[in-house]
C-alpha cells in the first residue's frame, strides 16, 4: 500500500483542486510529491501531512482478553496546482470514441 486515494475535491474559483490519500508512515513529504509528479505527471503545489497512530481494541473471550492495534498510517492532503482543474476518479469515455469501435 504505497498510496491509496481517500477523497477527492475539485477546483472552485476560490481553491486549488485537493486530494487526500493514505500513506506509509515513513514516507516524507518530499517523496510523496516525487512519486506524484514522475509517476502519474500531476503538478503538485503543496503537500501536508498527518500522522495517526493504529487503534489500540479488545477482544473478550470466554476464558481471555486479546488485545491487538490497527496498522499506524500516514495521511497526505496534496494540493495542486491552478493549471489541474478537475481530479476525477476515473476516466469519462466521450461518445465519439465509442460510436468508432
Amino acid at each position: 500500500m504505497p498510496m491509496t486515494l481517500t477523497a477527492v475535491q475539485n477546483a472552485t474559483a476560490g481553491s486549488p483542486a485537493t486530494a487526500t490519500f493514505r500513506v506509509l508512515p515513513k514516507m516524507t513529504k518530499h517523496e510523496i510529491k516525487e512519486y506524484l509528479t514522475k509517476i502519474y505527471d500531476l503538478p503538485v503545489k503543496k503537500v501536508n501531512t498527518m500522522n495517526y497512530a493504529g487503534k489500540r481494541k479488545r477482544a473478550i473471550g470466554r476464558r481471555k482478553i486479546v488485545y491487538y492495534k490497527y496498522r499506524d498510517f500516514k495521511k497526505a492532503i496534496v494540493t495542486f496546482d491552478s493549471s489541474l482543474k478537475d481530479v476525477g476518479r476515473g476516466v469519462k469515455m466521450d461518445d465519439s470514441t465509442e460510436e468508432e469501435r
